[in-house]
């Protein structure tokens, strides 16, 4: 993890008569030829609790996208993000979140919703999307079976209309209010739909942005 906000070269002082511990912290020495491991010292922890802004201002490229992929799988997005830095409130990096979101083109939001499980298939991959998917679907797991199946089928018939899937913000739902929504969206016009999802992405990557930073 990046150093703390104040001093990234700073650690705990050393108890009496005990060696410092920098040394156990200190990353290894580059070998010859190859470039120190700053890169390593700055990047974001991919599991911790939320992370201060400031750290991510201050992070690699390449720790701070990494830090934002799970929170949006579109890349221009999160180029965007990072080549914004440095924000140094949650409140700016959310608002600069939505702008970015509100400007990417379909073939971007598209990649975002590949990252996105149908609304019903609770994932059990290990990493921080999957484990924010089974959470925000907490509505669906308690759905009797013919709720289920009837999100199943409204799945089936969103997918064969607009080709890709059902995405709703489902956070503090029930299985019957996502239902609700899905057949109201399915008379949406191709263009109206677009951008009902785009604001359901927006809405989702704020609340997951929300629960990486602070």
């Amino acid at each position: 993890m990046v150093g703390s906000v104040t001093d990234p070269g700073l650690g705990p002082a050393a108890e009496p008569g005990r060696a410092p511990a920098a040394d156990a912290e200190r990353p290894p020495a580059a070998e010859p030829g190859r470039p120190p491991a700053a890169d390593a010292e700055r990047a974001l922890p991919a599991d911790a609790e939320r992370v201060p802004v400031a750290e991510f201002d201050r992070a690699t490229v390449a720790g701070a996208t990494a830090a934002l992929r799970p929170c949006c799988a579109a890349a221009r997005w999160a180029d965007q993000l990072v080549a914004g830095r440095p924000y140094r409130t949650l409140g700016a990096l959310a608002a600069a979140s939505d702008t970015a979101i509100a400007a990417l083109d379909w073939p971007d939001i598209e990649e975002a919703l590949a990252a996105h499980p149908r609304i019903g298939d609770r994932p059990d991959g290990p990493g921080r999307d999957a484990a924010w998917s089974r959470q925000e679907q907490a509505g669906t797991s308690t759905a009797g079976p013919g709720a289920q199946a009837a999100l199943r089928s409204g799945n089936a018939e969103y997918e064969a209309r607009f080709g890709h899937v059902f995405l709703i913000c489902a956070a503090g739902l029930r299985a019957s209010d996502m239902l609700i929504a899905l057949h109201g969206r399915l008379g949406h016009d191709p263009a109206a739909e677009r951008e009902a999802v785009r604001d359901e992405l927006r809405k989702i990557t704020a609340l997951r942005l929300g629960k990486t930073f602070r």
